[in-house]
């Protein structure tokens, strides 16, 4: 088993990015997105910096972006984290290595918050999110509900998660 490269995503990904999403997708627990954006909505609903994608044996396994949380100038700082693996190669380590990359991106273009909304049956992402250190800071109860899958028509919960930089924003 290689250890997957993690490298800047490139436009030459998108297809790859967005068949790994869907494949998120199709599990039913890590998003309230019943299919995949377009490219081009992808692209724009997401920070240019901190675009990661893992590769092994020349393929995309995985990948992780940041999204602003407003407009506001005040959250500047402050990003949701999405990291998404492909189904061959879940628990294997992949999505721990593209998470930590993503933290030192976002830091690096002064990030100080990181925040995330995870189902509560998705323990896998949260083992990733509390491996990382991340904590949880409250439930979102029935915030929305689903609107495809095994869950359609079911309100989900979300937990929210945090991780504040040592690093970035501690004057």
């Amino acid at each position: 088993m290689s250890v997957p490269e993690i490298r800047a995503m490139q436009s030459s990904d998108a297809s790859v990015v967005l068949e790994i999403y869907d494949e998120g997708i199709a599990t039913g627990h890590a998003t309230f997105e019943e299919a995949p954006p377009s490219w081009e909505d992808w692209d724009a609903s997401h920070l240019a910096a901190g675009r990661l994608v893992a590769v092994e044996n020349n393929e995309v396994v995985g990948w992780a972006a940041l999204s602003g949380v407003s407009s506001r100038c005040i959250y500047a700082g402050v990003a949701e984290v999405s990291v998404y693996v492909a189904s061959a190669v879940r628990g294997r380590g992949v999505g721990a290595l593209l998470m930590e990359r993503l933290i030192a991106a976002s830091e690096e273009i002064g990030i100080w918050t990181l925040q995330a909304g995870i189902f509560p049956e998705n323990e896998g992402s949260i083992d990733l999110h509390s491996r990382a250190g991340f904590r949880v800071v409250g439930t979102r109860e029935k915030v929305g509900r689903m609107s495809y899958g095994p869950c359609a028509g079911i309100w989900r919960d979300v937990v929210m998660f945090e991780r504040r930089s040592k690093r970035v924003g501690t004057d």
